[in-house]
């Protein structure tokens, strides 16, 4: 029986690439750079939950296994979740031979059931599907509590997630995380450092979970279904923007189009204590994440 010192990054990379070719229909970009790895490994060290033999961690989109491997090495318990039949083969194959804690399920990451006990989420993700999977992390957190979320995405997908030059990155992803995580942006990797090389670079990613108490009972679903709203026409004025009420608002337990109608009206020229002065007439990437929270709460005070 092999074990996991046998194996490499370049190798696995290597035995995959010799039975298939990355499918670019699945935004297959294998990681070959050992350094990247190394710090994702390195991140989650550092963390306030670094990981163990007690740790479950959920990978997606594995294809060769190259960070699965340092997950593995670090005895953390592995579910990976790949849509690629030939993916799934190849872990099987390679990972079956060693004494290690690993699960393959050759399953759609984005609607497929995620194990309820997982504490991480460690993941090089396919760029096309990094928002689906954005929310399925944000749901499974609120059910279930993750400790640790690391992503490779691309890097101005990670600037919107942290709003790290707002207002020009301020938006729903950006505001709707901040509500539940504490967002890191770390080591940006050049297009050479997967095989075959993407056209744009890639920044990992932290996703620490966070209490934050300004948001203490409030009301979530309004939040984010009123930002996705108003950042839909983001050059409006908010004005404009709250004179209609948002699409699927009667999701909003307690809401509808005569209670919001009625909510922006009474709120029409009044200084809102805690928002700037005029804010009606601002754009939407004007208002910071705690404005946000303060307009939210007012409307559901109506």
């Amino acid at each position: 029986m092999q074990t996991l010192d046998d194996l490499d990054t370049r190798l696995l990379v290597d035995l995959l690439r010799d039975r298939s070719r990355p499918r670019k229909s699945l935004g297959q970009h294998f990681l070959i750079d050992d350094d990247a790895i190394e710090r994702t490994i390195e991140l989650a060290m550092e963390s306030d939950c670094p990981l163990n033999e007690n740790s479950h961690v959920l990978e997606i989109g594995p294809g060769p296994g190259s960070l699965t491997l340092a997950l593995l090495r670090s005895s953390a318990r592995v579910t990976a979740l790949e849509i690629d039949p030939e993916s799934v083969s190849h872990l099987q194959r390679v990972f079956g031979r060693t004494e290690c804690e690993i699960e393959v399920r050759e399953v759609d990451a984005v609607s497929a059931a995620w194990p309820t006990e997982i504490t991480h989420v460690i993941s090089n993700l396919p760029y096309q599907i990094s928002s689906p999977v954005l929310e399925r992390i944000r749901v499974h957190h609120a059910k279930n509590s993750l400790e640790l979320v690391i992503l490779l995405v691309q890097d101005e997908f990670a600037a919107r997630m942290a709003m790290s030059t707002a207002p020009y990155d301020m938006g729903p992803l950006g505001l709707n995380l901040w509500l539940d995580f504490e967002i890191n942006l770390d080591r940006r990797l050049a297009p050479s450092s997967f095989i075959p090389s993407p056209r744009v670079h890639s920044r990992l990613v932290t996703l620490r979970p966070v209490i934050r108490p300004e948001v203490e009972e409030l009301d979530k679903a309004l939040f984010r279904i009123t930002t996705k709203h108003c950042f839909a026409y983001r050059r409006r004025k908010l004005r404009t923007l709250l004179s209609e009420s948002p699409l699927r608002l009667s999701r909003v337990s307690g809401w509808h189009k005569e209670r919001w109608g009625a909510a922006i009206a009474a709120m029409q020229d009044t200084e809102i204590e805690g928002l700037p002065s005029g804010w009606l007439n601002m754009r939407p990437e004007n208002l910071e994440a705690l404005d946000w929270v303060t307009l939210i709460r007012r409307l559901s005070s109506m």
